[in-house]
């Protein structure tokens, strides 16, 4: 395959990018949609454990769920998108996840669907599949997408990876073309297997790329959660803001294994799980009123408080007191996955951490998943219509991809028809550098810049420490500018200059902002 046009460019294979591709694919437009992994299933949306919020058709908890953002938040978020989320998003779960996708939600002897309750909510609002919702939703997407009898026009690109947008004013052949509006025509798009970079010329293009947790050492994300999305809407000119708010998820199963670290979801404190010390003390009382239930910015402090009394490298999550039968039922994968760790949930507590989990941040777009830039669009973790503010929910982050992905395609359908095809050869073609790759030096590099953001823009900062950062984010930033020009592409090497260059974006927006707020706390002000 070639370079090519296609109606709609999707980069990005979770919740996000599937609802979009979903509604727009059902009015028979051409979709490519591009995934630097093998498999399209490996995203942020697999990994989610807990559940999504699905309020159908009750005005009472429409109007507290936005109450419930709110107060999450710090009272940071937007309410207009708060709103849009409670009144928008059971209609769209209903049809595009269990009347299409059926999603296999679990559900009581007589079929009606089950609800639980997860930290800052204030009832039982979310549906859910075991500990691993994301899973289930992810795979009932994408089987309803590759359904090539009903989408003959969706195409899956695997083992490709986006390397940058392309804009007349950036890539134009032609001097003139520079005086052409700014706009967004496509992507440059790496394939791992053979090579070759290949244009990708678009009617409308959307970024549904995820989060950033994965440039952090401890994080609970897919290892592509590394920034590309955010790193090229802004080389294109695209607005990013709320870069500072990375939430971290209190509690991650500690052991030294790797950098992505095991999610153990927070519906175990909804389910009545306690966090002790490692003297068997339970502390969050001593830090937040609703103690387990608190905002998860305030738990993730806590736990990081206590392991430094206490000299510890972690704190531990009890919900020993609830039978074998129902932990195994109610969270198969996190029991499994602690007996293969060596740790019996129904007998002992969980040895926790915290971890880089959400960005709250990103791409800023209005309400329908518009940017500053004609033409792009981003949806979901990577997108910010500041519906989180500070610091999000539990489960409102499946909702807002799967919410803002549907709302985006709405939106582009109003007008993609008259949009005409940008021909091919008035883009440059990509031009590759001849010097071999180095992986050994990108992988030191990568840790290098996991570790700086661990350590100095973490859960906790200060002057001191973002300032030690921005000498080491310089440094390593020249290195890997004078690699990148002179080394052939891989996948790796576009991950770390993208990583670098949003590293810069949290740090400079944390430097930017004095007040400690929602999950961005400033010590030592």
């Amino acid at each position: 395959m070639k370079d090519f046009n296609t109606e709609v460019l999707i980069i990005g294979t979770g919740i996000a990018g599937l609802s979009t591709a979903i509604k727009l694919a059902e009015t028979k437009k051409k979709v490519t949609i591009v995934t630097r992994e093998k498999r399209p299933e490996i995203t942020n949306t697999f990994w989610a454990q807990g559940g999504i919020i699905y309020s159908p058709k009750d005005l009472n908890d429409q109007e507290d769920l936005v109450k419930d953002i709110m107060k999450a938040s710090a009272f940071t978020s937007n309410i207009e998108a708060a709103k849009i989320l409670a009144t928008r998003s059971a209609e769209i779960i209903d049809e595009v996840l269990i009347h299409k996708s059926n999603t296999d939600f679990a559900k009581d002897a007589e079929g009606e669907l089950l609800f639980t309750k997860e930290a800052a909510h204030s009832r039982d609002r979310i549906i859910y599949k075991g500990d691993m919702t994301g899973k289930a939703i992810q795979i009932a997407l994408l089987n309803y997408l590759s359904n090539v009898e009903i989408f003959p026009n969706v195409t899956f690109l695997t083992s490709h990876t986006a390397i940058d947008l392309i804009t007349p004013n950036h890539h134009g052949v032609d001097i003139t073309q520079r005086y052409e509006e700014n706009q967004v025509l496509g992507a440059y798009v790496l394939d791992q297997k053979s090579k070759d970079v290949r244009k990708i010329l678009a009617k409308v293009t959307i970024l549904a790329t995820g989060g950033i947790g994965a440039l952090y050492l401890h994080h609970s994300n897919a290892e592509g959660a590394r920034g590309d999305g955010h790193a090229m809407a802004h080389r294109a000119g695209a607005y990013v803001t709320n870069m500072e708010f990375i939430q971290f998820h209190p509690t991650t199963f500690y052991n030294r294994s790797s950098h992505r670290r095991f999610l153990v979801s927070e519906a175990v404190r909804g389910e009545g799980g306690r966090l002790i010390n490692s003297k068997g003390e339970a502390f969050m009382k001593k830090y937040h009123e609703d103690a387990e239930l608190a905002p998860r910015d305030v738990v993730a402090r806590a736990i990081l408080e206590e392991m430094i009394a206490e000299k510890e490298d972690c704190v531990y999550l009890d919900i020993s007191h609830k039978d074998e039968s129902y932990l195994r039922n109610r969270f198969p994968t996190i029991n499994s996955y602690c007996l293969e760790n060596k740790v019996d949930m129904a007998v002992e507590p969980i040895p926790v951490v915290p971890a880089a989990h959400y960005t709250c941040g990103g791409v800023k777009t209005d309400l329908k998943g518009r940017t500053n830039l004609k033409r792009l669009y981003a949806v979901g973790e990577v997108a910010c219509t500041g519906l989180h503010g500070a610091n999000r929910l539990a489960s409102t982050s499946l909702l807002e991809g799967l919410t803002w992905g549907y709302i985006a395609a709405e939106d582009i359908l109003t007008y993609v028809d008259d949009v005409n095809d940008y021909k091919l050869e008035k883009i440059k073609d990509w031009t590759q550098a001849t010097e071999e790759v180095d992986l050994a030096l990108i992988a030191q590099d990568q840790l290098t810049l996991k570790q700086t953001m661990w350590n100095y823009v973490g859960l906790s900062r200060s002057q001191n420490r973002l300032n030690r950062a921005r000498a080491m984010f310089i440094e390593l930033q020249d290195e890997i500018s004078k690699f990148y020009k002179n080394a052939q592409l891989h996948d790796e090497l576009i991950g770390l200059r993208n990583g670098v260059e949003v590293a810069f974006m949290v740090l400079n927006a944390s430097l930017r902002n004095k007040q400690s707020v929602g999950c961005f706390y400033l010590k030592n002000k």
